[in-house]
């Protein structure tokens, strides 16, 4: 074990902190984690602990998620600028007035968000529960989606349900080529094609499995098939291959990139292993949620986790 590795283990004891890491996280900082997991994982894990401080290897809305789950313990992100540009493309002012102009429907939107969003929400859904929450809803009653078009389409045609959808999007998720992934197909004609919802739609109608992030990794340990085309962000694929060791997995190819097939999140990469120990070390960046919107924003993340038990 390197030094800067055994000298974060070492802080988290002392400090009696936790580390949560996401799948998209750099394979050094997921082998640190206490918790690798997705947005749904990691809201369940960060309501569970006990640890006095929670370090999220992640981006900001996943910290602010952490902190309003936990008011009263210390979270903190080693980069403040590893924000997420589906949760750019939704500010508050401008989806307050949104959600005003439809005043009968009830709102849902996907962890992807700012902590203003969740407080403008009736609930919060993950990729991973997202269709089991609508379906929750009676279905006289209308709803709002936001804030990924993607997914919120993807849901439409999973449930029948009419929802009225904000126009935002990640863009990793919409880097994927279409051309480049059935080029790569007829390469692999035995490859399942695996993807995240929050794809765009031509992307989805090739793909054998549709899931989020720990719903693919999963598809894949139970899967008969020993090769896939893997459609979400590229940080998945060491998990997922030391989970299934004997199996071949490939990166779908982005529009972009002609020297790596994958498509990465920039925001995600902003996180080094140097940063996570800087950040234990000094208790900093650390997140804080003004205390109004955390009490508007917890009711409908709280619906969420009652939901997914």
């Amino acid at each position: 074990m390197n030094s800067l590795k055994a000298k974060i283990i070492q802080l988290k004891k002392d400090k009696n902190a936790v580390i949560l890491a996401h799948y998209y996280q750099v394979p050094e900082i997921q082998e640190i984690a206490d918790y690798v997991g997705d947005s749904l994982g990691l809201s369940q894990e960060a309501e569970k602990t006990n640890a006095d401080i929670i370090l999220f290897a992640g981006v900001h809305f996943m910290a602010e998620t952490a902190k309003i789950l936990n008011p009263n313990k210390k979270v903190i992100l080693p980069d403040l600028n590893a924000g997420c540009s589906l949760a750019d493309s939704c500010p508050p002012d401008i989806f307050k007035k949104f959600v005003e102009a439809h005043p009968d429907h009830i709102v849902i939107t996907y962890i992807n968000c700012s902590a203003e969003i969740k407080a403008l929400s009736t609930i919060v859904c993950t990729s991973s529960n997202a269709v089991k929450i609508v379906e929750s809803v009676p279905k006289n009653i209308p709803i709002i989606f936001a804030p990924d078009k993607n997914l919120g389409n993807y849901i439409i045609q999973k449930t029948g349900r009419k929802m009225v959808l904000w126009d935002g999007s990640c863009i990793v998720h919409e880097a994927f080529s279409i051309d480049k992934l059935l080029e790569l197909y007829k390469k692999n004609p035995d490859a399942e094609i695996i993807a995240h919802p929050e794809s765009e739609a031509p992307i989805l109608k090739t793909a054998n499995y549709i899931g989020s992030t720990a719903g693919m990794i999963d598809y894949v340990k139970e899967s008969k098939s020993y090769k896939f085309i893997v459609a979400t962000e590229a940080g998945i694929l060491y998990k997922m291959q030391q989970l299934v060791p004997e199996k071949t997995l490939i990166p779908a190819p982005s529009y972009q990139d002609n020297t790596c097939a994958c498509s990465e999140c920039a925001f995600m990469k902003l996180n080094t292993l140097q940063k996570v120990y800087d950040c234990l070390l000094n208790e900093s960046p650390e997140i804080s949620v003004p205390i109004e919107i955390q009490a508007k924003a917890l009711l409908p993340i709280h619906r969420m986790l009652e939901l997914s038990k």
